[in-house]
């Protein structure tokens, strides 16, 4: 028997077999058969298709249900208590008693299901880890620096064998220098007046500890002294040779410690808020692609960088090798969450309007319900829910937008008045 004819314009093609992919434009499969157009009048609707009604008013149906009233086959907030057309030809809806008593729930026949590929997930509790990654670059750690100068004017008499990119230690000897105002107060030092006023001066003027045990040792002024590394570290600067005046405060030797470096890392302001000091961070130094480096976020600092729209945090690292290297270039990763697991769904099950976000529960037998939820932190392909939702629901992961839509068009057309009397 031929079925009955279609109207209508062409709303959309779907795949020649009947599988759920479906194109707004005229497409091709993959063995090269044209999609199907599907008119107006063609599936719009997750019903069954109605049984044949009398036209001389609502009455019941071939199941034996009442039609209550029409609506409009393209869900237009327009429904009719008689049979009609809309402006294109296509036949009304009837709505069946039974079937507005619940204007969220949606009922759909098992072969739509399979058509449409409704497909659903439980809701379980998961460890949610969202990561956050951002550039950085390798910093000295600013509390390992060392700045050697005197206090005085001097004469450098002789420097060791020491220069830019050695590595000292601790007491190493540096520089052998002559001060007079440093020789007079060892002179007074040595004397019985004024001896604990010329310690102090002494310390004043940074003249190593070593040195004044040396002369409490000997009991004589020294004319020159010897001046030994403050710490390990290596010499990334040096400004001494033999024989030259050193003015005082003038930067002779700056030895940095880079056993421990800091990485810097700016973080987009949109995700500072998942941050917080002490979260482990792993870095990926460009230098070395094979290798993972973790420490921990020691500062998140107070300000945002305003050209950029990022703030900067702080990470610390242990470098005993020495292999990392200021002013390298780090690539950041740092996995947020709380570690605990947490309600929560599959990315694909939120319909987000803007406004509100949605999920569609499927109730079994062919019934499903829209529910408002309250989504939290994401990671992994996952959403946490907050609120709506409870642990073990089905929820509805695939072509949930045409149960969405089907349930909006069910509510607007329950929330209507009573249709008008036919005249």
């Amino acid at each position: 028997m031929t079925g009955k004819a279609s109207t209508g314009p062409i709303i959309y093609y779907r795949e020649p077999d009947g599988k759920p992919f479906y194109s707004a434009d005229p497409k091709k499969a993959a063995d090269g058969r044209d999609y199907l157009p599907v008119r107006a009048s063609e599936d719009v609707s997750f019903d069954d298709e109605p049984a044949p009604v009398s036209s001389a008013g609502v009455g019941p149906s071939a199941a034996g249900k009442r039609v209550l009233y029409y609506r409009n086959p393209m869900g237009l907030p327009d429904a009719s208590p008689v049979p009609k057309k809309d402006s294109m030809g296509m036949d009304y809806i009837p709505v069946y008693e039974g079937e507005a008593d619940d204007s969220t729930t949606v009922t759909i026949a098992p072969g739509k299901l399979q058509r449409t590929g409704v497909r659903s997930e439980r809701v379980d509790r998961r460890i949610l880890s969202e990561v956050v990654r951002a550039p950085g670059v390798v910093e000295e750690d600013e509390r390992r620096i060392s700045v050697i100068s005197v206090r005085s004017d001097a004469f450098i008499e002789k420097v060791e064998n020491v220069t830019t990119g050695d590595h000292v230690h601790k007491g190493q000897p540096l520089f052998r220098l002559y001060s007079p105002e440093i020789s007079a107060a060892a002179a007074q030092y040595l004397s019985a007046v004024g001896y604990e006023g010329a310690r102090r001066r002494l310390e004043n003027l940074g003249v190593p500890n070593e040195v004044i045990a040396e002369i409490e040792r000997t009991r004589k002024a020294p004319i020159s002294i010897m001046w030994s590394a403050p710490r390990d570290g290596v010499i990334v600067e040096r400004n001494i040779a033999d024989g030259m005046r050193a003015p005082s405060g003038a930067t002779l030797f700056r030895i940095v410690d880079h056993s421990a470096v800091w990485v810097l890392a700016d973080i987009p302001e949109r995700e500072i808020g998942k941050l917080r000091e002490g979260q482990v961070a792993t870095v990926l130094v460009r230098g070395f692609p094979e290798r993972h480096f973790s420490g921990p976020i020691t500062r998140i600092y107070p300000h945002l960088m305003a050209t950029t729209r990022t703030a900067r945090v702080r990470i610390e690292l242990a470098n005993p090798e020495g292999v990392l290297r200021p002013a390298m270039y780090a690539d950041v990763e740092i996995a947020t969450g709380s570690g605990a697991p947490v309600l929560s769904v599959p990315e694909s099950a939120i319909i987000d309007s803007g406004t509100r976000q949605v999920v569609i529960l499927d109730k079994g037998e062919g019934r499903f319900e829209p529910r408002e939820v309250k989504v939290g932190t994401t990671g992994e392909g996952f959403v946490a829910i907050r609120e709506g939702v409870a642990e073990g629901d089905q929820v509805v992961v695939a072509a949930n937008f045409l149960i969405d839509a089907e349930s909006n068009l069910k509510a607007a057309l329950r929330a209507m008045a009573a249709p008008e009397s036919p005249r």
